[in-house]
């Protein structure tokens, strides 16, 4: 098993989930992508009742989700110590002001809405890996 820290990605549409799997594996990431298909399943992998919880080094995190909306996780993430550190990128459909303005104030690291086109998501993706440092850059 590899000793880079996986990517949690928190996604409910299992359409962005396979597209997000692809996009990560084209762009040849080294990393393990983690899934959880909510947010109470993601809180749960986070912080289980009893030992350490799942360590990322990244969480791509999606505003709208069943059980525990991505906004609350993000809250949550931000006010417990084991990881309030953790770089989470708001990866939504969502344009609104509301939703960019609170993950700002949550403490998000980085907001983007996922675009139309294939190859801009495609895109997108690898900026964000690139920044932070978990997928090579092109050649």
């Amino acid at each position: 098993m590899s000793s880079l820290k996986p990517i949690l990605l928190v996604e409910d549409d299992p359409r962005d989930v396979e597209l997000t799997l692809n996009t990560l594996v084209q762009s040849r990431l080294a990393n393990e992508v983690v899934v959880a298909r909510d947010g109470a399943e993601a809180a749960a992998m986070l912080f289980p009742e009893t030992g350490k919880g799942l360590q990322p080094g990244m969480i791509l995190l999606d505003i709208k989700l069943p059980k525990l909306g991505g906004l609350d996780l993000l809250a949550r993430i931000r006010e417990t110590p084991a990881t309030q550190a953790l770089p989470v990128v708001m990866l939504t459909a969502s344009g609104e002001e509301a939703d960019l303005a609170r993950s700002h104030a949550l403490g998000i690291n980085a907001y983007v809405v996922k675009p139309v086109s294939l190859q801009a998501f495609q895109d997108a993706l690898y900026e964000l890996g690139t920044f932070w440092g978990i997928m090579p850059r092109r050649t």
